[in-house]
């Protein structure tokens, strides 16, 4: 263990954690993002997916473990590796140029002169995201017994939550496309062959990451859907709750015997 240790304290081997812990995050932001598409198929397949996912409950909290673990040691690293940079030059260049070939922003804004800046923000807007989605800080008594789908809407309609959450994955796909980029390039994945794809990946991946999600305040902002005004009654939820847990197959039988009843009737 001692070799991993000495590892972790060198400079390489904290970007090269930094890259993994980034790879990791990547991973989880493209999930996230299928699993969030589904507000477009309608507020069931929303509402199945979110009660599937939460009723796992053992699942659900080593996730969240994990993924607080790779968020909290990747900002470390970054404000280590930040840190560190400074020390070893902590006279500024009086001109700078960018290392990036054909790089047409100017480089006071560009995503690689500011990883820190879009970093921290993308921060800030995970701990908004968080109080507004997870642990029902902002409007607590307007989304409380609401289903999933209706939750989502109503948070998004807020001027705050919509702004902040644009502003957010705005910045987020800024961040992500340098950093997909040099992730790929310290993992030794620079060669003169792949330099075309690793380069251009980062900002790719990035623009769809902030469009995606970028989609979803906007949907609930002009989408003609209105959530009740009343939360959903607590047998309609346990219904959903139980078809979360139902195959496909038995789904489909359920329905069908339920639509069996009332043609009887």
């Amino acid at each position: 263990m001692s070799w991993v240790i000495d590892a972790v304290k060198s400079s390489v081997g904290k970007k090269v954690l930094m890259a993994c812990t980034g790879l990791l995050l990547c991973l989880f932001l493209i999930v996230h993002l299928i699993g969030n598409v589904l507000m477009y198929v309608g507020p069931d397949a929303y509402n199945t997916y979110a009660h599937t996912l939460h009723s796992q409950e053992w699942f659900v909290k080593i996730a969240e473990s994990g993924l607080a673990v790779l968020f909290l040691v990747h900002i470390w690293l970054a404000l280590e590796t930040n840190r560190e940079n400074r020390e070893a030059r902590p006279q500024k260049y009086a001109r700078r140029n960018s290392k990036i070939e054909g790089r047409k922003i100017p480089l006071a804004i560009s995503p690689e002169n500011t990883m820190l800046f879009s970093g921290i923000t993308v921060l800030i807007f995970l701990l908004i995201h968080l109080g507004d989605f997870t642990l029902n800080l902002t409007m607590p008594h307007k989304i409380a017994g609401h289903l999933p789908f209706d939750k989502a809407i109503i948070i998004m309609r807020t001027p705050i939550s919509a702004i902040s959450y644009l502003i957010g994955v705005v910045l987020l796909g800024w961040h992500l496309a340098h950093g997909v980029t040099s992730m790929f390039q310290t993992l030794g994945l620079k060669h003169p062959k792949y330099d075309p794809l690793t380069r251009n990946l980062g900002p790719v991946f990035g623009t769809v990451i902030a469009i995606g999600f970028a989609s979803f305040p906007l949907f609930a902002l002009f989408s003609s859907y209105q959530p009740p005004e009343k939360p959903a009654p607590a047998d309609m939820k346990k219904d959903h709750e139980q078809h979360s847990s139902l195959s496909p197959l038995d789904l489909r039988c359920s329905l069908d015997r339920s639509a069996g009843v009332d043609q009887l009737a």
